[in-house]
């Protein structure tokens, strides 16, 4: 069994830690709180974020990085996109020269517009293969062994067939994939369309609605992904399509919870302070759509999100303009 270091103690990260215990690997978790790493070393659970999910013995808590990422030879990132340079850039020098990299986090760097995958890159240097692990997966699931697919996405197939290998267990299946541009932004901009979706849901405005934004969101993922060098097929994979699907329906989804709230006339300031996980697709509005611009796409409903977010419009002005846009043929890039 392998040696596993993993940053970031959020929902995702310890549910992956609890499997891969479970599996039988020695696992190191890494939490930025120490009086987290406390509570979760005297109850064996993380009470802030799965507290119904007990630690395997393989498990090992510490707020120490250096002892986390030392003599692993795998080590996953799970902290939120707005903390990935700094932990990559604290872990960097334990991280051993012979280790893979698994990038578990989905969004975009605010003003670099980078995947994390590349963040990640650019703190710990070419030398050692990064792979992506995204797909539809709620933390909860995971963590309480239900059946869930994902995919291990990168340019070295090896070091993508070792995480299929490391990472399969009984109800957690992985597929491989080249594509890693497709996959990390599919991964970051489903959490957009989910806020939408959210404002359907919270709005009442019915199935046909939400199927429609489903469908035209994964037409802009795809529009967005392409223009960045992603395989079309790839969006309508378990990393684009089925991502989209789960986090634009599941009652679990923090970001479809933050577009129920705005409907229902809450700040998001009021919001957000009252969630104790990050929902990505709130920063990653603003990095889509300069990252759209830069690529020249249009992206209309991430567009309209970010007129809610920043409190320029309310929701019902923002449905209203995506509905009375100009009639189209469905397959035009717009």
């Amino acid at each position: 069994m392998s040696v596993i270091g993993i940053l970031g103690a959020g929902s995702w990260g310890t549910a992956l830690a609890v499997h891969l215990g479970r599996l039988g690997h020695d696992v190191r978790l890494w939490a930025r709180d120490p009086s987290l790493v406390h509570d979760m070393r005297v109850r064996r659970a993380n009470a802030v974020y799965l507290p119904d999910v007990t630690l395997p013995a393989t498990l090992w808590v510490t707020n120490v990085i250096e002892q986390a990422v030392s003599s692993t030879g795998l080590v996953v990132s799970a902290v939120p996109s707005h903390g990935c340079r700094a932990a990559m850039r604290a872990a960097a020098p334990y991280i051993t020269s012979t280790a893979t990299i698994v990038s578990a986090t989905k969004g975009l760097e605010a003003g670099t517009l980078l995947r994390m995958s590349e963040v990640i890159v650019q703190e710990l240097g070419p030398g050692r293969p990064v792979v992506v692990l995204s797909g539809p997966s709620f933390a909860i699931e995971v963590a309480r062994q239900l059946p869930t697919a994902v995919l291990a996405a990168s340019l070295d197939s090896k070091a993508a067939e070792l995480v299929q290998a490391e990472f399969r267990g009984p109800s957690f299946r992985l597929y491989g994939s080249a594509d890693v541009v497709g996959v990390e932004i599919a991964g970051a901009l489903k959490n957009i369309i989910a806020i939408a979706a959210g404002v359907v849901e919270g709005l009442g405005l019915g199935h046909n609605a939400l199927a429609a934004l489903i469908t035209r969101g994964l037409a802009e993922m795809t529009r967005l992904a392409c223009a960045a060098g992603a395989r079309r097929e790839t969006l309508a994979g378990l990393s684009g399509l089925g991502d989209l699907v789960l986090t634009c329906t599941g009652n679990l989804s923090r970001n479809r919870h933050v577009g129920v709230e705005l409907a229902r006339g809450r700040q998001l300031a009021d919001i957000l302070a009252g969630m104790k996980m990050v929902a990505e697709g709130v920063p990653t509005t603003t990095a889509a759509l300069a990252l759209g611009e830069r690529h020249g796409v249009e992206l209309p409903i991430a567009t309209q999100m970010a007129e809610v977010l920043a409190g320029r419009c309310d929701v019902r002005t923002a449905v209203d303009a995506l509905m009375l846009r100009r009639q189209r043929a469905e397959a035009e890039t717009g």
